[in-house]
């Protein structure tokens, strides 16, 4: 039986390296690279130029098989990779603690990239490890039947591997995850030891045994055991939840990220050589995750910057029957997943595509022209949060096309209005149509508020079978924009 992506395989020793070899001069690369420190090295190796170099070290990465049995998801255009922190006890890494349960390894962190079609924005998602989910039926590491059942999120990975991991995430998500990078205690100090440290801020004096982690109040250059210390601390800092150590661990991401590109560290061979050479030992990833792979992903997003990059933990609340657990809050997770879900398309950069008219000047009557109930109130809902002003809600005849119209009496302006509209529906753009249908029981949308009262026709959007989707600008929702972890965020916390 295959063991899917839980079967680890030794580097394969491609190329022979030598000491005298360097990179080539490098190009352009993105600050953002790939949202975490092993992400980053594919991101700056694939994007030196250096084929050779780069194909020597593509020989020392660590590998694991994917899963015969999964149906790979469809190119979306859109990239979701799966990070996992390894806390295995194993080799140097066996001075962190005695293996759990007789278990080689746990995780210790997860986290989801999606980078956005245009590769012009991304997003880290963090999961706490003590979230409560349901788990799919998965096979343990040995192959056995593991039953589905609702357990901590990180039972999946503690007791199926990587293959029950990425399992529970699309079940629980309903994102399809393209790659995986894994990365563990011993690989993540030799990164940033090759960079030199990270600088920190703590609000107050850490005395973690546990962590391994003793420092004053005020800021510190990290490195070795007091950088892995500080992402890993709990109880020292905050309130002893996977909450605040999942903040913590995102703004030093992003500082990890500033350095690598803006510290000099590209322009500098040999500290180059040393810091890829370091990240090299650290990761291991998928084998779909080819070096032509990694090539085509890199050129893609060489103008992403630091400052597109948003970190944030997905919304969660205190779970009933537990204090010390937490659950999904909703609707905001539900509503934030599929922003991320929705956010596959590609934004032709034409100036025909851009409306004529702002998004904040139209108003928009919202039918629903499916079974679907509900259905009216949910895209309403996703068109204020694109800033266009529903003015109504409610249901038309049953509609296989979708469609969107405008009052004969307003054929001067009403393509023009009408086009704001359909520029924001996913996949094909449809083209406004004069003549309104009849709407059933209508009523005042009661959902977010506009900031300005506009002119101009009323467009109406009818919701048909094939409806399309509202296209995502942002993969955050506004509902949860003063969650956000960025390249701005105060790291003294």
């Amino acid at each position: 039986m295959s063991k899917g992506w839980d079967t680890a395989v030794r580097p394969q020793h491609g190329a022979r390296r030598r000491d005298d070899q360097r990179p080539g001069r490098a190009r352009r690369v993105s600050p953002m690279g790939w949202v975490s420190i092993a992400l980053t090295f594919v991101l700056v190796a694939v994007t030196l130029g250096g084929y050779a170099y780069w194909r020597s070290l593509d020989g020392g990465i660590s590998r694991v098989p994917v899963d015969p049995g999964r149906t790979r998801p469809p190119e979306t255009g859109a990239l979701n990779v799966l990070l996992v922190g390894s806390d295995s006890r194993e080799g140097d890494n066996k001075k962190y603690g005695a293996k759990s349960q007789g278990l080689g390894e746990r995780t210790d962190t997860i986290m989801m990239l999606h980078i956005s079609p245009n590769r012009d924005k991304a997003t880290m998602m963090s999961f706490p490890r003590d979230t409560m989910v349901m788990i799919p039926q998965c096979r343990s590491r040995t192959g056995a039947v593991l039953a589905g059942g609702l357990r901590q999120i990180n039972s999946a990975f503690n007791d199926g591997g990587i293959n029950c991991t990425v399992a529970t995430l699309e079940s629980l998500t309903n994102i399809k995850i393209n790659h995986i990078v894994k990365v563990d205690f011993t690989g993540f100090k030799g990164i940033v030891d090759a960079l030199g440290g990270i600088e920190i801020c703590l609000p107050k004096a850490v005395n973690d045994p546990k962590a391994k982690l003793q420092l004053s109040a005020g800021k510190h250059v990290v490195s070795g055991e007091q950088a892995l210390g500080y992402v890993r601390t709990r109880y020292a800092l905050g309130d002893g939840s996977d909450l605040g150590r999942i903040q913590r661990q995102q703004v030093f991401l992003n500082k990890v990220l500033a350095k690598v590109t803006d510290g000099g560290l590209l322009t500098d061979p040999i500290k180059l050589k040393g810091f890829l050479e370091a990240a090299t030992k650290a990761v291991t990833l998928d084998d779909d995750l080819t070096l032509s792979r990694m090539l085509e992903i890199g050129d893609s997003v060489k103008g992403l910057t630091a400052k597109e990059l948003k970190g944030i933990t997905v919304p969660v609340e205190a779970y009933p029957a537990d204090k010390n657990r937490v659950q999904l809050k909703q609707p905001d997770a539900r509503n934030f997943f599929e922003a991320v879900r929705a956010d596959v398309e590609v934004t032709p950069t034409t100036a025909a595509v851009k409306p004529k008219v702002a998004n904040d000047q139209v108003r928009v009557q919202v039918l629903n022209g499916t079974a679907e109930a509900g259905k009216a109130a949910l895209v309403a809902d996703e068109l204020a949060d694109q800033g266009f002003v529903v003015v109504q809600v409610g249901n038309a005849a049953s509609a296989a096309t979708t469609s969107i119209r405008y009052a004969k009496k307003d054929a001067d302006n009403g393509i023009a209005y009408g086009d704001a509209v359909a520029a924001r529906l996913s996949k094909d753009k449809r083209t406004p149509e004069a003549g309104k249908v009849a709407p059933v029981n209508p009523k005042p949308y009661a959902g977010k508020a506009a900031t300005r009262t506009p002119g101009g026709p009323i467009i109406q959007l009818v919701i048909g079978a094939d409806w399309p989707g509202v296209r995502v600008v942002s993969a955050i929702p506004d509902s949860l924009k003063d969650k956000v972890v960025d390249s701005t965020t105060n790291p003294c916390m």
